[in-house]
């Protein structure tokens, strides 16, 4: 179901309405900084962490994080809190995985979100157990040689620095999968404030670099997507070199936002990556969901209240098709998506077609044009800080309340 766009004016999709209406935001303070996230799945899976790019926020990744919830992995999409250095952001991403009582993650992280992890990866290798990058970068300087005026960032009007972020984004025609997945950034960028905006920006061109990592290659799936990205080809590629032995997931299309406009197939590699990686899901811990060993079929009530069954109705309600099957073996498992008629589709890609409108101005900040189309370990921890942690995330007791998805009080 997609949000019906005038001029001027953004409707948000209807699964990420469904999404807000049962996906709680988060908010907690560590130390000085708040952080805002999303926490879905069950308590005893490790998780995984999205982290945003500069124009992202923990909404962006709102489609993995219902689907991969379903399915029984847990997921937390976070914010990218005010911070002015990379140290700083180490310590406080440290101290808020202290604070929602998670030790070993993996990380998936987009452009700069994908550049902050690898550096959390360096200096806390024994917390970090895997990583995706998408889109992202090894290196600041080409970014800060093309923003000489990072220095008064601070004191920049508002307009002035959302109109640079959004300059990276790429003007249409798109197609209207990826014109959507735009159109929904930029709502977001609409909603941060200067200073989020300047501290991100800040992040990309203070100088620093990645270190080769102790994590092994195998551990590492780069996703990258082959058309139009604001990173540019060169620095994806120092990438690819630095970790030669890393899975490749390449997209054919999907801009800088796959995540939102190739769900599908970034689900389906989530997924190869965690289970590659040991990571085992819980589907029984999932509310609602058919226990193995069940014989009778729910009843049209108790389906109504499953979460997988209500993403599912809406999906066909709305005439986009659901899911193929996933299939397992003893190495790994593959989707197979399936066709309209739901026959088995020879095309590896998941493309949801609609009908999008043609807007030629959809608010000051929005000016895409659109095309419509028929077919549619190591070493420790950093020794800045040697306290070392226990995982607390194993062994513990599973309370209503603590396996799937609770609120979690702050701490300073």
């Amino acid at each position: 179901m997609k949000g019906i766009k005038d001029k001027g004016t953004f409707a948000a999709p209807g699964d990420y309405i469904h999404f807000k209406s049962i996906v709680p935001l988060h908010k907690i303070p560590v130390g000085s900084k708040q952080w805002r996230y999303y926490d879905f799945g069950p308590k005893v899976v490790p998780p995984l962490i999205c982290i945003p790019g500069t124009t992202g926020s923990p909404d962006v990744y709102y489609k993995q994080v219902m689907s991969l919830s379903m399915k029984g992995y847990r997921v937390i999409s976070v914010d990218i809190p005010r911070v002015w250095n990379h140290h700083e952001w180490i310590h406080s991403f440290e101290k808020f995985l202290d604070a929602i009582n998670v030790h070993h993650i993996h990380l998936y992280g987009s452009s700069l979100g994908g550049f902050l992890a690898q550096l959390f990866a360096q200096h806390r290798p024994r917390r970090v157990k895997s990583l995706v990058l998408s889109n992202t970068f090894l290196d600041t300087r080409s970014f800060a040689a093309g923003m000489p005026w990072a220095p008064v960032l601070s004191w920049s009007p508002s307009f002035l620095v959302k109109r640079y972020v959004l300059t990276g984004i790429q003007d249409g025609p798109h197609e209207p999968f990826i014109a959507d997945s735009v159109d929904f950034v930029v709502s977001q960028v609409d909603a941060l404030s200067r200073d989020d905006l300047a501290s991100r920006l800040t992040l990309t061109v203070e100088s620093a670099s990645v270190a080769p990592l102790l994590l092994p290659d195998g551990s590492i799936t780069i996703m990258d997507t082959n058309d139009y990205c604001a990173i540019p080809q060169h620095l994806k590629d120092e990438v690819g070199e630095r970790y030669p032995g890393a899975r490749r997931a390449d997209l054919k299309s999907g801009g800088d936002f796959p995540f939102l406009s190739r769900p599908d197939e970034v689900n389906l590699h989530l997924q190869l990556h965690l289970r590659r990686v040991g990571v085992e899901p819980r589907p029984d811990l999932v509310p609602g969901a058919p226990r193995i060993g069940d014989t009778a079929s729910p009843s049209g009530e108790n389906k109504r209240e499953n979460p997988s069954y209500q993403i599912r109705h809406q999906e066909r309600s709305s005439g986009i098709p659901s899911q193929g099957e996933l299939k397992y073996d003893d190495k790994d498992f593959v989707e197979e998506p399936k066709d309209y008629n739901g026959a088995p589709s020879s095309d590896v890609q998941v493309i949801v077609p609609f009908i999008a409108e043609e807007s030629s101005d959809i608010g000051r900040l929005r000016g895409y044009m659109r095309e419509d189309k028929d077919d549619l370990p190591g070493d420790d921890r950093d020794p800045l800080n040697s306290n070392d942690k226990s995982d607390n995330t194993r062994n513990q007791p599973l309370g209503d309340s603590e396996s799937y998805g609770d609120t979690i009080v702050g701490v300073s």
